[in-house]
């Protein structure tokens, strides 16, 4: 199902990943290979590289988890993005980070502790590692959807939300609405402009286009609440552009 919804690259750094141990996780590693699907995230297979469309791209991907690339330990994190800068033409991270629920939607720019684990300062992360060579970033954990950013010409999503959970997580209102984005760069990774596409999911049902853009409007809330310096503009169709003009 992940090849046909075409997916290229995954990340396995997160809190479920080790949930049936070192076998879970060799046997998550192994269905995906053997699929075609690249990963990374895991202690054991910290980073991939893969070309698509004649473009280069590096992928690593961090969690507070244990297994995981740390996303507490900067130093390690900046030497593997910028061994990656060094390789790919566009070098891409994702990160299982922050606080979750509906009271944590906006970035606070400080470590953030739940459920006593620090689940690191995302955009002390995020920042860090576009110094060290990262052009897109890629956040997740929140389970709610979080503002966007481009900081130096690179673009980071926060956290977007919980996209295709059939049971056992709350998507009701606000925890249902998610984006897909569509991120365009030029072939160094400089921001171009990028598509939110909204959708939406009610308890145990399919994702479904949300048709009221429910979650590109709490984007541009969020954003504009978040990151006031800034200039991202958010067009009614989806489209987000960056000008400092």
């Amino acid at each position: 199902n992940l090849v046909n919804a075409g997916f290229d690259v995954m990340s396995l750094a997160n809190n479920h990943a080790g949930d049936f141990g070192e076998v879970g996780r060799r046997s998550s590693m192994k269905a995906l290979a053997e699929a075609g699907i690249h990963h990374a995230g895991q202690l054991s297979n910290p980073y991939t590289i893969f070309e698509k469309d004649g473009i280069r791209y590096g992928f690593t991907a961090f969690a507070p988890n244990s297994g995981c690339l740390n996303i507490n330990d900067l130093p390690e994190a900046k030497k593997i993005v910028a061994h990656l800068d060094s390789l790919a033409d566009i070098v891409i991270v994702s990160f299982h980070g922050g606080a979750e629920g509906p009271q944590h939607q906006h970035v606070p720019r400080k470590h953030e502790m739940f459920y006593g684990e620090d689940r690191g300062d995302v955009y002390e992360f995020s920042h860090t590692l576009i110094d060290a060579g990262a052009d897109i970033i890629f956040g997740h954990g929140p389970h709610v959807t979080r503002g966007v950013e481009v900081y130096k010409d690179k673009f980071i999503a926060y956290s977007l939300g919980n996209f295709s959970t059939y049971g056992g997580i709350n998507v009701s209102g606000i925890n249902g609405w998610s984006p897909i984005i569509k991120v365009y760069t030029n072939n160094q990774g400089k921001f171009l402009k990028a598509q939110i596409i909204s959708t939406m999911q009610a308890p145990r049902s399919n994702v479904m286009i949300d048709s009221q853009n429910q979650v590109l409007k709490r984007i541009k809330e969020l954003t504009t609440e978040d990151f006031p310096e800034c200039p991202l503009r958010f067009d009614d169709n989806g489209w987000v552009y960056y000008s400092t003009n």
